[in-house]
């Protein structure tokens, strides 16, 4: 028997006959420079399973946001309930660019030489986290773009935690302010449990520390020291580690201080920099 050439995608494998494959082109990877947009990528190319989620439709007539979440329950990509309704109460359509395709299951340019991840993307990280997202809890999100994964923090920590993004882009935290407001995250933001801060993301935001959870949104070539410093004995980072090479990495602190990292899966993400480096100064 000719043997095929598999595609992995969220733990499971799949064969993709050469007699199906199509050629790829990979310049948009400079404008994406995202692992979620070139797994997508290949997910296209392979004609795989995945390539149905594009659409979000699950035969049932739903659409948009809501579809979006089933698909990804369906493919088993979500397995949490608390991760699927927060999920499907925050609008992701309120938190991309007007015309842009909010709920396929691909990343998206914000402008900045920044993207909004995808959404399987979006709940991994939230599943990996969701112990330390408990109500009352406090978490970081570094690099939050349009504010998307910080308003699904908020509702999951609820009014008597605290969530803190940051983004060294103030046009980005004006537009995630804005989004936030139109959104069911509204009221959190407005009672002060969310808010969202231009600055470094790599030295963190001291203000409300320790947090039982960060999320960073970008690689990072290193684990930033102030990171760890601000992380709460007993919480939980997920992070982005690597250059060209990038692993997303699930950082645990003990009680007694001490660190334990695991690897939960290869990624390509944009690089954990300055505002000028990313912006090319401007």
């Amino acid at each position: 028997m000719r043997s095929c050439p598999t595609l992995t995608a969220y733990g499971r494998h799949y064969c993709a006959p050469p007699r199906r494959l199509v050629s790829l082109t990979f310049t948009s990877l400079h404008r994406h420079n995202s692992a979620q947009f070139l797994n997508f990528s290949l997910f296209t190319a392979f004609r795989s399973p995945f390539s149905r989620m594009e659409q979000f439709q699950t035969g049932t007539g739903l659409t948009g946001n809501k579809a979006m979440v089933e698909n990804l329950k369906r493919f088993g990509v979500i397995s949490s309930k608390k991760v699927a309704k927060v999920m499907e109460a925050l609008d992701r359509g309120l938190f991309v660019p007007a015309g842009s395709s909010a709920y396929a299951d691909t990343p998206l340019p914000i402008g900045y030489n920044a993207t909004i991840s995808a959404p399987h993307m979006h709940a991994m990280c939230l599943q990996l986290l969701e112990d330390k997202l408990q109500p009352g809890m406090r978490a970081l999100d570094v690099g939050s773009g349009t504010g998307y994964l910080t308003g699904c923090f908020a509702l999951m920590v609820g009014a008597e935690g605290r969530v803190v993004g940051v983004d060294h882009i103030p046009q980005l935290v004006d537009m995630s302010i804005k989004n936030v407001e139109k959104s069911v995250a509204a009221s959190l933001l407005q009672k002060g449990s969310l808010s969202l801060h231009v600055g470094d993301g790599r030295k963190g935001w001291g203000e409300f520390a320790p947090y039982d959870a960060i999320h960073v949104g970008a690689a990072a070539s290193e684990v930033p020291h102030a990171l760890l410093d601000q992380l709460k004995p007993g919480g939980r980072m997920v992070i982005p580690v690597g250059t060209y090479f990038q692993e997303l990495k699930v950082i645990d602190k003990s009680e007694d201080g001490s660190i334990k990292a695991r690897t939960e899966t290869s990624v390509r993400y944009v690089p954990l920099t300055s505002r000028v480096e990313q912006t090319g100064g401007f």
